[in-house]
């Protein structure tokens, strides 16, 4: 039995996301997927707008939506790439790592995790902080029919619900230094 692993801060949880999710399912089978949210304990920042909770919420949303289950788990951020796995690992276990991330990958393979790499086509249109900064532009817009047709290019529906749903884009008006990128 093989646990697939997906990594990621899901800041939010948007459409490449989801693409490396759906990929972690096919490559799984029946076997366990297995989604660690990293900085977990981050939150109400502008890099990590979104707590652990909200986040783990959004995904749930969306498995739910399509039919899926995973387990869902939060992995503190050391700020430490060279120990990142080890210290990862004590949460997520062993596995085979499912990531679209090269950064991500040169590190899980030098840690001799399997990895199975998956070629993002588009990704600078789904790199998170891009999608954070089209939803600091929308944190003060309050047509939700508006909100919904520019995010659904970026973020699956269900998460676009739970967004407006718990009133989760306008706190991003808020943060003093804006969305920064990285």
């Amino acid at each position: 039995m093989s646990r697939h692993i997906v990594l990621g801060r899901f800041q939010p949880f948007h459409k490449g996301h989801e693409y490396l999710v759906n990929h972690a399912f096919e490559l799984a089978g029946e076997n366990e997927v297995l989604i660690a949210i990293g900085s977990s304990k981050k939150g109400w920042e502008s890099n990590n707008p979104w707590t652990f909770e909200e986040r783990q919420a959004m995904i749930q949303s969306w498995l739910d939506a399509n039919d899926k289950s995973a387990t869902i788990i939060g992995i503190e951020d050391i700020n430490d790439p060279p120990n990142w796995v080890e210290h990862a690992s004590k949460s997520h276990g062993q596995g085979i790592l499912v990531t679209s991330d090269e950064a991500t990958r040169e590190l899980y393979e030098t840690a001799n995790f399997e990895v199975k790499f998956i070629d993002l086509s588009n990704r600078e249109n789904f790199e998170g902080w891009r999608v954070r900064q089209t939803l600091l532009m929308l944190s003060t817009v309050y047509d939700d029919d508006a909100i919904i047709e520019v995010l659904s290019a970026t973020i699956p529906q269900q998460v676009v619900d739970w967004l407006i749903g718990n009133d989760a884009i306008y706190r991003l008006s808020t943060m003093v230094s804006g969305v920064n990128v990285g």
